[in-house]
């Protein structure tokens, strides 16, 4: 017998629901082939219905799906079914490992269990027949799952797995630790489903992140609503309800107000790209909250044949509209102040037009301050020294005293000047750290004159003083 095998091209795991239900009453044949989604239909009708709708159903991108459809012999998770014996044993088997108190079914070294080995039944569950008759006796026979155990089973794949989501919603504990899992991207084909706790432990792909938080982030991507890791209380998920948006009431802001806002903002961004240019940007370690976040974006394509003179910072781009891979997200996106400065530190070494600078703030809180800065600056050494630069820098601040701002968010955006830009820029002196210091200064005393103002909130000329 033959049946037609149908691929959606290009689809991304988010958006499976749409896809499995293409295939009706086969989605239990649905699986991913890097990014093509492959399942069967069994007669010309259904294969005609489906090539009907190529390119007019869309992606969560708004890009129009294409469906191919082909002849293709049974699929071997059809074709090698489990005999009705095997079925029933393999059945009489997971009735004693439930646990009806619980709703708690354990499932480790299912091969191994001696029921199955003393009849010669062989259930790996790599294997996609043996899965899926495991999940049709699960979805028959405990509809109220809660708990499901499958750890030690070697798997390296969860295709099969998937359609836990469909036939065991009510799975809110899974355990996958010690089996063989490389990637997160396995993670995401079991992503509609709604896990408060998951065990991973002793998986290869535990060992692949640079540190917990990156882990933890990683795989709350795949389930948000995550509670528990390894056993592990995690911190409450964030949500924000859009349909109820919770605003915070902005400071009245007076005149008065406004130029103290201003003057604060203004003494920031001095302190701050003074020490910045300087050569040495340890010292804006003072400037950031110990948590605070930094992301850096520039308009790079790497599909692009031109060569870019941005190609230094290419590494460190998180622009998320390109960037696909959920790990590498969250990688690009720095969380302490000292993987902030020591990100910050890498990056040519620059000289800043201040008269360049434009400068606006808005929705000044009691305890929060929004601004924005743009301008140019070049680089002072490299294979770009010399290259004219514009950006967009935008700050979320707090205040850590009277006279001081402590960052907890920094975006920043570069790009080329534009040759307007590039002509226009240091048209006005921009004094150095020697120049405003002084010759008489040594570097050392300029060095105490710099950490004084920041420590101090003074300006660089009364910090001299």
């Amino acid at each position: 017998m033959l049946s037609r095998l149908c691929h959606v091209k290009g689809v991304s795991y988010d958006f499976v629901d749409p896809c499995q239900q293409l295939c009706g009453s086969y989605h239990r044949m649905f699986h991913y082939v890097k990014k093509r989604a492959l399942f069967f239909v069994q007669d010309i009708s259904t294969a005609s219905a489906l090539m009907d709708v190529s390119y007019k159903i869309y992606d969560q991108e708004n890009q129009k799906i294409p469906i191919f459809v082909n002849t293709s012999a049974v699929p071997y998770s059809v074709r090698d079914k489990l005999e009705p014996e095997e079925m029933e044993q393999l059945k009489l088997t997971m009735n004693k490992r439930y646990d009806i108190s619980q709703k708690a079914l354990d499932l480790q070294m299912l091969r191994f269990d001696p029921d199955l080995v003393g009849l010669n039944i062989d259930i790996i569950l790599n294997r996609r027949n043996c899965m899926a008759a495991t999940l049709q006796i699960i979805e028959k026979n405990f509809p109220e799952l809660l708990s499901l155990n499958l750890c030690n089973n070697k798997l390296y794949r969860l295709d099969g797995l998937s359609d836990l989501i469909q036939m065991a919603p009510t799975v809110k504990n899974l355990n996958l630790s010690r089996n063989e899992l490389n990637s997160t991207w396995e993670l995401r084909k079991m992503k509609g489903l709604k896990l408060e706790e998951l065990w991973l432990d002793g998986n290869p792909l535990c060992s692949t992140f640079p540190d917990q938080s990156t882990y933890i982030c990683a795989i709350r991507d795949c389930f948000p609503k995550l509670l528990r890791l390894d056993g592990q209380a995690l911190p409450p998920p964030i949500i924000i309800h859009i349909d109820r948006p919770y605003l915070i009431n902005s400071c009245k802001e007076s005149h008065k107000t406004s130029e103290t806002l201003k003057s604060l903002v203004m003494q920031f961004l001095q302190q701050y790209y003074l020490i910045y240019d300087s050569g040495d940007r340890q010292g804006l370690l003072g400037a950031y909250h110990d948590k605070a976040c930094f992301s850096l974006t520039i308009p790079f394509n790497p599909e692009d044949p031109s060569p870019s003179s941005l190609c230094d910072y290419f590494k460190d781009n998180r622009n998320m509209k390109n960037l696909k891979d959920p790990y590498l997200r969250v990688q690009l996106l720095k969380h302490t102040k000292h993987d902030i400065v020591c990100s910050l530190c890498v990056l040519p070494k620059t000289q800043h037009d201040l008269s360049s600078f434009v400068v606006d703030m808005w929705f000044p809180t009691e305890r929060m301050l929004f601004f924005f800065v743009n301008g140019v600056f070049k680089e002072v050494e490299g294979r770009s020294q010399g290259s004219v630069r514009a950006f967009s820098r935008t700050f979320i601040a707090t205040p850590a005293s009277s006279s001081s701002l402590c960052v907890v968010n920094d975006e920043l955006f570069m790009r080329d000047a534009t040759p307007k830009e590039t002509q226009s820029s240091f048209s006005v002196h921009v004094p150095t750290t020697t120049s405003i210091f002084g010759s008489t200064f040594s570097q050392e005393q300029q060095k105490m004159v710099q950490a004084f103002s920041t420590q101090s909130g003074m300006n660089v000329q009364w910090s001299r003083k």
